[in-house]
This record gives structure tokens, sequence and C-alpha cells, in this order.
């Protein structure tokens, strides 16, 4: 099935400026947002930087990622930003390799979460409005010299939430046809289509340099596959490549002189393309095609989490050791930014800095975080890897096992991130009207309204529980079943395979019942006058 061909949904999202609609209308928010929490009162239940944000967004993204798919980075409002740095910065230069493709996202995401506990960023409207200004400038300064979608692809700790967890999302951007893709001759999907005289219609340069748009059959495909799939330098294929030829790889063929309509700019080759990951749904791949061969089509998450082929602009997941790291902080700071809430660990974090009065306590949360989502899960991750490799007779090393296998995890960590988010919108979610209406009263759009601060849960108070352990018992299946899948892909025979899943079975169990233990816990409230 094809989204794209729904009546209402398929002709909106067809519309060339569906995204730069839906990306309008975040901006407001965001503006809004970020004026409250410069501006308005400094009560986080009562400003719209305390709630919006910490309540509503989050809650809505984890259900947006299981119901449809990665639709906050397709409405992201940091991006519109970017199109005015594209114009008026070089954008030209190339991602350094020394910085990696996902350590950087990797290192902003830590301190993130050390961030927002440490300084109580969701009691915070005025530091959460500074946080939201803080994304704008990032964006629009790296993309302002960086080519291609380099933001969303190496920086933005969002955007790396939403690419690992998206792989449980039904849906995902892909070519219906292959058939067709290897007879088109333009590749509009990655270079993006130009005006007649435009880009790609230069020769190769004199030293032989080759475009790949120029080139037909298996030797364009492979160049294009050399540059937006493993990554592996194109001399290696025994053919030379020039400026020309990447342009067109990362979808700015010829530069933006005659650009009618832009391809993928996180260099996702449609043909090779596989899953979720890096892709932002931003569509463009959709608007380019020539031959309407690109849709937003239904799939099977367990099979983008239990197949490792060469996916275009990302390669081998299981040798990319960054992605292993990013999957597995993502997978334990689901339990770990639990953990925080609730009432048990504040007596614990009381006790330390009676222990340590000296220390500043963002510094005590340091040690918290070394221990949550560093030291713990290493020593769980490397326990099972060597059972794993003990029991099923296997080879290679503990982090190449850990490489493959944390990817089975990535369901049951998602089940908790969705419970948690999902348990605060629910419970919070209608404290949304009685802000609006304060806000409306202090710009005077309305007249004296006594705003509804009673007002919070969405849904009777005994459905919680049942809806969270329900999602972290569908992560928890999800997570067992691609993992089984991941062990016989890798060992051969189901007898080896499930021998080789076994510790990795037992870590699964161990985090379920810690999930389910946070959850009967009571819980912080935040962005809510509710107490439960």
């Amino acid at each position: 099935m094809d989204l794209l061909q729904l009546p209402v949904l398929g002709r909106f999202l067809r519309w060339r400026h569906a995204r730069t609609a839906l990306q309008s209308l975040m901006l407001v928010l965001a503006g809004l947002v970020i004026l409250d929490g410069l501006f308005g009162p400094q009560l986080a239940p009562r400003n719209l930087s305390g709630i919006l944000p910490w309540v509503h967004w989050r809650g809505f993204v984890v259900l947006a990622l299981l119901l449809a798919g990665n639709l906050f980075c397709m409405a992201c409002p940091f991006m519109l930003p970017r199109r005015l740095a594209k114009r008026f910065l070089p954008a030209d230069r190339s991602w350094p390799e020394v910085l990696g493709a996902k350590w950087v996202a990797l290192g902003l995401l830590l301190l993130f979460f050390w961030a927002y506990e440490a300084f109580s960023l969701w009691a915070s409207p005025w530091l959460t409005a500074w946080v939201a200004l803080a994304y704008f400038a990032v964006a629009f300064t790296v993309d302002g010299f960086f080519r291609g979608a380099a933001f969303c692809k190496h920086v933005c700790p969002i955007g790396q939430f939403n690419f690992v967890n998206g792989m449980i999302s039904p849906t995902e951007v892909r070519a219906k046809d292959l058939d067709v893709c290897t007879a088109c001759t333009t590749k509009d999907c990655i270079r993006g289509r130009y005006a007649t005289g435009f880009g790609g219609s230069r020769p190769g340069g004199a030293s032989g340099e080759r475009d790949p748009i120029r080139l037909d059959g298996d030797r364009g495909l492979a160049l294009l596959e050399s540059w937006t799939g493993t990554g592996a330098p194109v001399e290696a294929r025994g053919l030379r490549v020039g400026n020309a030829g990447r342009r067109a790889a990362a979808g700015q063929a010829g530069g933006t002189e005659g650009l009618l309509q832009s391809g993928c700019e996180l260099g996702l080759y449609q043909p090779r393309k596989e899953g979720n990951l890096d892709c932002t749904f931003c569509l463009e791949c959709i608007h380019a095609c020539p031959h309407d061969n690109v849709g937003i089509l239904l799939r099977s998450s367990i099979r983008e989490l239990s197949t490792d082929p060469v996916r275009s602009g990302v390669g081998r997941i299981s040798r990319r050791p960054e992605l292993a790291a990013l999957a597995a902080v993502l997978v334990f700071g689901a339990f770990f930014n639990a953990f925080g809430m609730v009432e048990p660990v504040f007596a614990l974090r009381a006790r330390v800095a009676q222990a340590l009065p000296l220390l500043w306590e963002p510094t005590t949360l340091l040690f918290f975080m070394a221990g949550g989502l560093a030291l713990v899960p290493g020593l769980l991750l490397l326990g099972c890897a060597a059972a794993s490799r003990a029991l099923s007779g296997g080879r290679g090393g503990l982090v190449e096992r850990i490489s493959v296998y944390i990817w089975a995890l990535v369901p049951l960590g998602f089940g908790m991130w969705a419970a948690h988010y999902l348990f605060h919108l629910l419970v919070g979610g209608l404290t949304i009207l009685p802000v609006v209406q304060e806000y409306l009263s202090h710009v005077g759009l309305s007249g004296e309204v006594t705003p509804r601060w009673g007002l919070g849960p969405m849904v009777p108070e005994s459905w919680l529980l049942p809806i969270e352990l329900f999602l972290l018992q569908g992560g928890l299946f999800l997570t067992l079943v691609a993992g089984f899948r991941i062990a016989q892909r890798e060992e051969g025979s189901r007898r080896r395979a499930g021998r080789a899943f076994l510790p990795w079975t037992f870590l699964a169990v161990l985090l379920f019942g810690a999930g389910v233990w946070l959850l009967l816990q009571p819980m912080e409230m935040r962005g809510t006058f509710q107490v439960l």
C-alpha cells in the first residue's frame, strides 16, 4: 500500500509545497514557544515553553513514529532557516572525516540527557527557549558551510532519535519498482531535476573524470553506489570520478543553477535505499522522480531490524560502531530517562548529595550518567557478546558482535520511550488549553477569561498502566522476534541461533523487568499541576 494513493492525504503529500506548509506551521509554534519562554510566566505548567516541548511534542513524536513514520523531521522548523543559509553562505565544504558520521550527534545527545536533568530544562521555560534558539543557530551555521543535509545527518540529536526509532515505523519512503529505476537514465531522485542545459549535461574533464549521470548501466550505478552506499573509495572500483559527478551523487549536480527540484541531500539513492535510517521523510525524491516510482509504502519493521544489506548512504549497520553506540545509548537511555523521574531515585540522589556536599549537583549527575549510560550498559553488552560467542562457538570480536545484535533491542527501547512519553501526554495533554487561554489574554487577543487549570488528563487514570505495559510488551515481542532472526542470519542453523541469542534474550527480559518496575513507581509529574 502506498500512502500517496490515499485520496486526501496522498494529494496533500504530492503537493510540492506540502513540507514547507508543515514547516511553516511548526515554525510559528516554535516562535510562540520561544517568546513565551523568554517573556512569559516562568512557572512551567503555565508557559507554552514548559508544556509544548516536554509534554506534547515528545508524546506526538513517539506516537507518529509508532503509527506513521518520521513525521517530525518532515515538518522540522529548523530547516526553514537552513534554506536562507544555503542562499547566503557558500555551503560547499564536505563533512570532516575525522568527526565521523555520527559521533558529534552522539556527543550532543549525551550532553542533552545530562543538561535536561542537571538544569531541570523541563521546569525552566527561559532555558528551554534558549535551547530552541541555539538549535536554530546551529542548524543555520552547519548547513550554511557544509554540503547536503549535514546538520540532519551528522549533528541533530533529535534526528538521530527519529532515525533509529523510525526503524520500527510501519512505513518507508522507497522505490516501487526497481526495474523502472534500472531503466532510468537521469537518476533525478539523487541528483535533482534541472532545466534543460543545466546539471549533469557537462562532459567529463580533461583527465578522464566521469559523471555518473553520463554513465548508463552498471558503471553509473556502481559510481552512485560507491558514493551513497558503502563509502568505499571509488578508485577501488577502477574508476576515476570528477567533481561534477561527486556533486551529482550528493544531489547537487552543477550547483543550484537551473535547479527545478532537489534530490536527496542525505545521499539515499532509491534503488539501494533500505529502511528509515537517515531518512527525514523530506519527500524530495518523490517530487523529483520523473517516473512516479517512489512512494510511502507499508513495510515490515522486523525485516529492517533483522537484515543487514548494504544500505545507500549508510552501508552495513553491523560494520558501523558509531551507529551501534548510538543505538545502545538510545536503548538504555529510554530506561535511564525514566529512572531519573521516579521517587526511589530522588532519595538516592539526596543521599549522594549529603555524602558529597562539596560537589555541584550537575557534577554528581555525571556519576549517575556514567553508570546508567556507559558503565552498566557496557558491562551488560560485553557480557552478552562474550556469552553469545561462547555458547554458539562463533568467532569475531565482542564489539563486532554487539554491533550485530544491538539492533534487536531497538524495539524494546522504543517501547519504553513510548510508554514514558505517552504517559506524560495522556496525563497532561489538556493543560495546553488553560495555557493558551492565559497566553491569548496576556497578549490582548481575548477578553477576561479564567483559565481552567484543573484540566490535564486525556484518559482515565485506570487506563494509563495498561497502555504503558502494552507498549513495553510489544517492544519485547519485536525484540525477541528480530533478535532470533538476526541470530539465524549470523549462525545459520536454528540450534546455534538459539544458543547465540540466549544471552540477549536474558538481557531483553532484564530490561523489560526494569521497565515494568519503573512504570509501577510514583513518577514526577512535569508540565502539569496534576499529582498521581
